[in-house]
C-alpha cells in the first residue's frame, strides 16, 4: 500500500473515530473495538512475528478487555483497571507461546512482538476514557480532527524534516481551531493536542515508511490503524493535565 493510500485511509478512521465520539460513548467504544480488531490481525505481519494465528488472538483480545473495561468501569479514574488487563494480556502470550508446535523459534521475539502490540491495543483505550470525562466527547473530536488532518499532510511528497515540520504544524492548526469551535476545549490545549499528534504521525510516517512488508496485504491494516491506536493515549493525557 502506498503512503499516500495509508495516509488518506488513517485520515478516514481519524474521521470515523470524531462522529463516534460525536455521537456518544457507546458507538466510540464500537469504533475503536472494531480499530483493535484490525490492528490486531495486521500488527504480526507487520512485526514479522513467527506465529501470526496466535499472536493476532492475543493482541485482539488484548485490545477488547481494554476497551470493554474502560467502558464499564465506574467512576474516575477509568484506566485503573488497565494493569490487570495487561497483566493477563502477558500470560496470554506466554500460553500462546507454550501451545506452538513449530519448534518455538524466535521466542523472546514472538513474545516480545506480541506483547509490544498488545501494548499499542491497548492505548485505544484512552479514547473510550477520554469520551467518558466530562465534555471530553470534545476532546475526542478535537484530537480525532488533527489526527485526520496531520495524516493528511504527512502524505504530501516532502523533504523529510520539512514533511515533520508542516505536519506537525497543521495538526497543531487543526487542534487549535477545534478549540475555537468546540465548548470546553482551550484553544492551548487544542493546539498542543495537535502539536502532539503531528510530531506522532511524522515519527510513525518515517519508522514504517521504508518497511518492505507494507506492500503487502495485511501488513498496512497495522500501520494505517497504529495512529489512531495511539492518539488515543495521547489524547486521555493531554485531557488529564490540561482540562481535567
Amino acid at each position: 500500500m502506498q503512503l499516500a493510500t495509508r495516509a488518506v485511509v488513517t485520515a478516514v478512521l481519524a474521521a470515523v473515530v470524531a462522529v463516534a465520539g460525536f455521537l456518544g460513548n457507546l458507538p466510540l467504544t464500537l469504533a475503536v473495538g472494531v480499530l483493535a480488531v484490525v490492528f490486531a490481525v495486521g500488527w504480526p505481519a507487520l512485526a514479522g512475528l513467527p506465529f501470526k494465528p496466535g499472536s493476532t488472538v492475543v493482541v485482539a483480545l488484548g485490545g477488547l478487555a481494554a476497551v470493554l473495561t474502560v467502558h464499564l468501569t465506574d467512576g474516575q479514574p477509568y484506566l485503573r483497571l488497565l494493569p490487570l488487563v495487561l497483566a493477563a494480556a502477558i500470560l496470554l502470550a506466554f500460553i500462546n507461546e507454550m501451545m506452538r508446535r513449530d519448534g518455538r523459534e524466535r521466542l523472546v521475539e514472538s513474545v516480545t512482538g506480541t506483547v509490544a502490540g498488545v501494548a499499542v491495543a491497548l492505548a485505544v483505550a484512552g479514547w473510550v476514557a477520554t469520551g467518558r470525562e466530562p465534555g471530553g466527547e470534545n476532546l475526542v473530536v478535537a484530537g480525532a480532527l488533527a489526527l485526520a488532518v496531520g495524516s493528511a499532510v504527512v502524505a504530501v511528497h516532502l523533504s523529510p524534516w520539512f514533511s515533520a515540520l508542516v505536519t506537525a504544524a497543521a495538526s497543531a492548526g487543526a487542534g487549535a481551531l477545534a478549540g475555537l469551535l468546540l465548548p470546553d476545549v482551550a484553544v492551548s490545549a487544542g493546539a498542543l493536542l495537535g502539536l502532539a499528534i503531528g510530531v506522532l504521525v511524522a515519527a510513525l510516517h518515517t519508522l514504517f515508511d521504508k518497511l518492505p512488508s507494507l506492500s503487502r496485504r495485511i501488513p498496512p491494516l497495522a500501520a494505517v490503524t497504529l495512529p489512531v491506536m495511539v492518539t488515543g493515549f495521547v489524547v486521555y493525557v493531554v485531557e488529564r493535565v490540561l482540562v481535567g
